[in-house]
């Protein structure tokens, strides 16, 4: 008895394409053809078909169904391997479970980290998001959990709007009198946040790459009346002439 392509792939309980597939990478040996030109399955083909879709069923790459299918003896170093794949899987999706659980629970965003979920008076706007997604991928996880905290202790302050809407050719009374409104500010949440670290400190990829990072984001994310703003406020706080793209304009004004 002999079976066609789709009659073999429904007996071994996979597809016609999958049958196919494995033709292609050389899993499965072709069969003969009958006379009208269609294939002709045997036993040996429908046994081979088995295994093949046993181990695609454990979890098995096709490259190690290759190298495992043909053996004799017990694949045991395959096997463990695999093991040690989909215990990695499952500690990550459980992992991603608590983070989604969290998230739920706490209506927070879910493209910022949980560290950085917000507080219930937090109005974060689309630019701090930005700034702080891109701040993840440069802080190690004492810097993450400080800010975290400022974050989700930030006060509600019009100030910050005046800040977010201030236009790029906002004129020069108009950028004095918010520098005099934010400094007194930010010194209150350095006051209140006093542990709060510089952005430079022990930075995971080093100083020099985290500084010409943040101040390539500030450029695209602040237009040029923001920036003067913020060049200002750091001048009086800091008592220097140099801007610090770093913990400062990190405090989300």
């Amino acid at each position: 008895m002999s079976w066609s392509t789709r009659e073999i792939a429904d007996l071994a309980g996979t597809s016609l394409r999958a049958v196919r597939h494995y033709h292609e990478v050389g899993l499965l040996g072709e069969p003969e053809r009958r006379a009208n030109g269609y294939k002709q399955y045997g036993v040996a083909h429908l046994v081979r078909l088995l295994r093949i879709k046993r181990l695609v069923d454990l979890g098995f790459s096709l490259n190690q169904i290759a190298e495992t299918v043909d053996e004799g003896e017990h694949p045991g170093q395959a096997l463990r391997a695999l093991d040690a794949e989909l215990a990695a899987t499952i500690e990550r999706l459980q992992r991603a479970r608590l983070e989604l659980a969290a998230l739920i629970d706490l209506r927070a965003p879910a493209d910022l980290p949980t560290e950085l979920t917000p507080g219930e008076a937090t109005a974060l706007s689309e630019t701090d998001r930005s700034l702080l997604l891109v701040m993840t991928r440069l802080m190690n996880g004492e810097q993450l959990q400080a800010y975290g905290s400022l974050v989700r202790n930030l006060p509600a302050h019009p100030i910050n709007r005046e800040f977010d809407e201030l236009p790029a050719d906002a004129g020069e009374p108009i950028r004095q009198d918010l520098v005099e409104r934010m400094v007194p500010y930010l010194r209150r949440l350095r006051q209140d946040q006093p542990d709060l670290p510089d952005l430079y400190t022990d930075a995971p990829r080093g100083e020099k790459f985290v500084r010409e990072t943040m101040e390539t984001v500030l450029r695209e994310l602040y237009n040029p009346a923001q920036l003067d703003v913020l060049h200002r406020t750091h001048v009086i706080m800091d008592g220097s002439t140099e801007p610090r793209p770093g913990r400062n304009d990190t405090e989300l004004h």
